[in-house]
């Protein structure tokens, strides 16, 4: 039997909100705002995701907007260190949607979203550090070890 209320499924209602309060509490861990007086330079703070080997850290993120934001992406990049295969030493995010995916309609929280996204679920395929990749593909339990203990060194102190 299918229970509905106002003619909706009451399985579909129960999917919304579940995706609901997960987007509520992604929100509540992602904090940004303008550094000092220049409205194109931002700092964030994202808190490791909670289903992650990034749990309990504290991340710290730039972003420089560009004079022709939002028609360009702004260039996003991590100040803490990060094991991950989608992040470099530099700090820098391999993330299609600052690149060729990126689109006007796209907010910068939408572009913290996909972050907090991307640590839960790393693109192998797509790496900026391949040997992270590897091991992420052919090792997880190494990698995730690895990340924990990261994440411990440089986003909890």
């Amino acid at each position: 039997m299918n229970v509905m209320i106002s003619g909706i499924p009451i399985s579909n209602l129960l999917k919304v909100r579940k995706l609901f309060f997960l987007n509520l509490e992604l929100i509540s861990k992602l904090f940004a705002g303008p550094v000092g007086e220049d409205m194109f330079h931002w700092q964030a703070t994202i808190m490791g995701p909670t289903d992650s080997p990034f749990s309990g850290g504290v991340f710290l993120i730039t972003i420089h907007f560009p004079p022709d934001y939002p028609f360009k992406p702004p260039k996003v990049s991590f100040k803490t260190k990060v094991f991950h295969p989608n992040i470099n030493s530099n700090g820098s995010i391999c993330l299609d949607i600052l690149k060729e995916q990126w689109s006007p309609a796209l907010t910068l929280s939408k572009v913290l979203l996909s972050i907090c996204s991307l640590l839960t679920d790393p693109n192998p395929e797509d790496p900026l550090v391949p040997e992270i990749a590897h091991m992420y593909k052919n090792d997880r339990a190494k990698y995730e070890t690895t990340a924990r203990s990261w994440t411990q060194k440089y986003a909890m102190g």
